[in-house]
């Protein structure tokens, strides 16, 4: 079965059970580093997620991993937080985080510009715009190579 196989999979299998405890899936990797493979779940909710609720959410989806076995090698699993940077990866994420510090990088420069951090001032028909500095840029959601929350010191 190939890594977006898995991914797919495991979404399905753990989906409801987040929609149905108010938990969001903010992203799933099946990843070998080293001689491992570790399969990481990153789940979020209103209000940030405790330990407590990555036990929960870790021992439904083992349950589900060891009745339907999908993944044919030996893995590490791990369900944690995104984090305080974590990654906007759906165009729903974008719009959640519009007024927030983020940083985004491009598959080409925007204005001879591939990285930009500062706040999400708008995302609307497709395009961002962060302010960064003193100027506003905006780019098409489709040049975005990547796009985090960023904490700014």
């Amino acid at each position: 079965m190939s890594t977006t196989n898995i991914k797919s999979t495991v979404e399905e299998m753990i989906q409801p059970y987040l929609n149905e405890q108010g938990f969001e899936l903010v992203d799933i990797e099946y990843v070998k580093e080293g001689s491992n493979w570790f399969l990481r779940v990153y789940v979020d909710k209103e209000g940030g997620i405790d330990i407590d609720d990555c036990v929960l959410i870790s021992e439904k989806l083992s349950a589900k991993l060891d009745e339907n076995d999908p993944i044919p090698t030996i893995y590490f699993l791990e369900v944690s937080s995104p984090g305080a940077e974590r990654p906007l990866k759906k165009p729903e994420d974008v719009t959640k985080s519009v007024g927030k510090n983020v940083f985004v990088t491009t598959y080409e420069p925007v204005n001879g510009i591939k990285e930009f951090e500062g706040k999400l001032l708008s995302f609307d028909n497709g395009e961002l715009v962060i302010e960064a500095g003193k100027k506003q840029h905006a780019i098409l959601y489709d040049k975005v190579a990547s796009a985090r929350l960023a904490i700014l010191f």
